[in-house]
């Protein structure tokens, strides 16, 4: 597979990922206590280590450059 298809592959698993991310923190933050610490350290949290399960699909992409 070239990397250009690779990369095109990868392009829609990363918006589908994302996607079901946002919804995914978005619900959880539904369970949150009504405290604004609480709300500001989990969103800090979820927006800071979104990227740790894409790197797997980020590097397969790259591969073969």
């Amino acid at each position: 597979m070239g990397a250009r298809t690779r990369k095109f592959i990868g392009l829609f698993g990363i918006l589908a990922f994302l996607g079901a991310y946002v919804v995914a923190a978005t619900v959880i933050a539904d369970f949150l206590p009504d405290n604004r610490l609480v709300e500001l350290a989990y969103f800090v949290i979820a927006g800071t280590f979104w990227f740790i399960p894409i790197l797997p699909l980020i590097t397969w992409m790259n591969r073969g450059r």
